[in-house]
């Protein structure tokens, strides 16, 4: 029998339309799937967009989680042109009178005229130092804080521009410069610091003509006050050094540079002319403006969450009809714990105040926060209370002398005493005889130290000293090796009354130390050397042993832990209390930052969701291989239905053929 290509030909039935419609019906299965999916996909795009309101939120709190914007000052002149300043945390409101009487200068000199800048000069070695000069130019007291630089100038620098390159090449603190006065070219050397201690020293070694005093060759350039013309002191002074000098409510003020820092507590100043006999008014006040701002921005990123997760999880009782998250319970479980951190008051605190509403925040009955800007601002101009207190984690220390370091998530909200058992002590070594005053180069003059497990040698001036004068040229040339600095470390020289040398690292704790391991001046200098390594401050928080590093105390278990203090000073046994609570701004920041992360809620909740969408499309493929199997069911059986009535129609015909052609009755 003809198999037949066309489905329908031989039956003459519509087997294509039939299967078509078949189909449709077992098709309504992937329809369901698509329904599920489609609200699969809107519940990822709902939580993306809860994750963005959360992450604002999270910005919004983080701001406030510290104390600094609570902190800043605004510190105002009277007169803008006489200075400007800046405040910092520490700064006290106030008002006072300040008079400029002097403005700081750096030292210049200058040499004597040459033909150009080609001009030779001579070779040897510039030993460049700073210090102060008495009135009289009568002695010299090296800046112990500034080491003196040494540069040799070989046959190929020995020109006025080759020395002037070198100078600045070594960084040794000034500045190099050749100028052209109209009678001759000069050269002229600038300190880089301002200040009476920044006053210049040159010293020629290794000068050619054997004289390293006198006014020719590189020897030109020496420079000692004390010293005569032409034997020493062979620059002219085209600027004396000069400290900045004011008055201060009456105080006199002395400054080595025009910005000062350290004259009123927690003021910058940065002074720009003199105003003598007209005291202009610096006011120093709290900056509320930034506080307010960070509060607002605060309050409308919360109610900005606050929205987001009404209109998710809403429900029309009317319509009938639920939000995309509507019942969700990691939404629920989200918005309950960020109403549960602002149900806990701060008894703790010590700034004052203890819940929102006391500084003008309070919810409203739909769940959104109201600000009382009014209240806000009377707030934080209270001095006499802390605002900070309800937004950052802070610790309220009632010994002075006693500063909050830090915290962790796990310092809890409390009240915790300071018992003090052992004060940290800085590392030194003293010597154990009056040093010998005259340094012999070659002789006397180098020692090998070490600082906080930082080893270097240094080689000390030759000449001689008072007590005072040599422990300051030690401490200079210690702090000027480069693995000193390059460190951190610096230490400080000082000498007793009967002329011992000690030398103290500029830290605290077990890691402070300083040794003098040799050199040819040890023995004149400081003897047999004593030296006391440095101790960690030792002592409990809230009663249980506290881990000291330096002058900070950490607490490590209990309530307390992971709260940090600094002791800077004062006795051993009981130091007060510190009381400490965790803001509701640091609060909701570690509680949305645990949200948002990779692992936290959310995350697990959208994977969750998409490993659904997953199953559904696996589930999707595998109802597709299925309904290709049955629409290949339903055409073979139609195919072969279509074949069985072709094969009828055809017997059909046949039979009616062969009738046809029966004989007539009766023919």
């Amino acid at each position: 029998m003809a198999t037949i290509s066309s489905p329908g030909i031989g039956s003459g039935l519509d087997i294509n339309g039939i299967i078509t419609q078949l189909m449709t019906v077992e098709k309504q299965s992937l329809t369901s799937f698509d329904v599920k999916e489609a609200g699969l996909q809107a519940q990822i795009s709902a939580y993306g967009s809860l994750k963005s309101a959360l992450s604002s939120f999270q910005s919004a709190a983080a701001a406030l989680s510290g104390s600094a914007k609570f902190t800043a000052s605004k510190v105002t002149p009277a007169d803008a042109t006489v200075l400007t300043a800046g405040g910092g945390a520490a700064a006290v409101p106030g008002s006072y009178s300040v008079e400029v009487t002097a403005l700081a200068q750096a030292h210049k000199l200058k040499s004597a005229t040459f033909a150009g800048t080609a001009a030779t000069i001579g070779t040897g070695t510039l030993t460049i130092a700073f210090g102060t000069y008495d009135s009289g130019g009568n002695s010299f007291t090296v800046n112990p804080d500034k080491a003196a630089t040494s540069i040799v100038i070989d046959s190929s620098k020995s020109s006025l521009s080759g020395v002037r390159d070198a100078i600045n090449a070594a960084n040794a603190g000034i500045t190099a410069t050749v100028v052209n006065d109209g009678t001759g070219t000069r050269l002229v050397l600038s300190s880089n610091d301002t200040g009476l201690a920044n006053s210049i020293k040159v010293t020629v070694s290794g000068d050619g003509d054997g004289d390293n005093a006198d006014a020719s060759g590189l020897s030109q350039l020496a420079y000692d006050p004390t010293a005569s013309a032409g034997a020493g002191k062979n620059l002219t002074q085209t600027v004396a050094a000069q400290n900045a000098s004011l008055v201060i409510d009456g105080m006199v003020v002395s400054k080595a540079s025009n910005a000062i820092d350290d004259a009123i507590e927690g003021v910058t100043l940065n002074l720009l002319k003199t105003n003598v006999g007209s005291p202009t008014t610096l006011t120093v006040a709290r900056d509320t403006a930034g506080a307010r701002s960070a509060v607002e921005t605060f309050v409308k990123a919360y109610n900005d969450l606050n929205k987001t997760v009404t209109d998710l999880s809403k429900y029309d009782a009317a319509q009938k009809t639920g939000s995309v998250l509507t019942g969700d319970a990691t939404l629920r479980t989200i918005q309950n714990q960020v109403r549960a951190v602002f149900n806990v008051p701060l008894n703790t605190a010590g700034g004052g105040y203890t819940q929102l509403s006391e500084v003008g925040l309070s919810f409203q009955k739909d769940g959104t926060l109201k600000l009382d800007s009014g209240k806000l601002d009377a707030a934080l101009r209270d001095t006499t209370k802390d605002v900070s207190t309800l937004f950052a984690a802070v610790g309220k220390p009632t010994d002075s002398l006693i500063s909050f370091s830090g915290s962790t998530q796990d310092t809890r909200d409390g009240s915790y005493a300071v018992n003090i058992t052992q004060l940290a002590t800085q590392g030194r070594t003293e010597g154990s005889k009056a040093a010998a005053l005259t340094i012999t180069a070659g002789v006397n003059d180098t020692l090998a130290l070490t600082v906080d497990g930082n080893s270097t040698s240094i080689t000390l001036g030759a000449g001689t000293y008072t007590a005072a004068g040599l422990a300051a040229e030690i401490q200079a040339r210690l702090n000027g090796a480069s693995e000193i600095t390059s460190a951190g470390s610096k230490a400080t020289v000082s000498a007793s009354p009967g002329g011992v040398l000690t030398i103290t690292s500029d830290r605290y704790g077990s890691a402070s130390s300083v040794s003098i391991g040799g050199g040819n001046a040890m023995v004149d200098l400081f003897g047999s050397p004593q030296q006391t390594n440095g101790l960690d401050v030792a002592g409990t928080i809230d009663g249980d042993v506290a881990t000291g590093s330096g002058q900070t105390l950490a607490a490590t278990v209990g309530g307390a832990a992971g709260l940090k203090v600094q002791i800077k000073d004062g006795t051993t046994g009981d130091r007060g209390k510190v009381n400490y609570a965790q803001g509701y701004a640091f609060r909701l920041d570690a509680v949305m930052g645990g949200m948002l992360t990779s692992t936290g809620m959310i995350a697990n909740r959208t994977d969750g969701i998409n490993r659904s969408i997953k199953d559904i499309d696996s589930r999707r493929d595998a109802e597709n291989t299925r309904l290709a199997a049955v629409e290949k069911r339903y055409r073979a059986q139609f195919t072969a239905l279509d074949v069985a009535i072709a094969s009828m129609k055809q017997t059909s015909a046949y039979l009616t053929q062969q009738l046809a052609n029966l004989p007539k009755s009766g023919s």
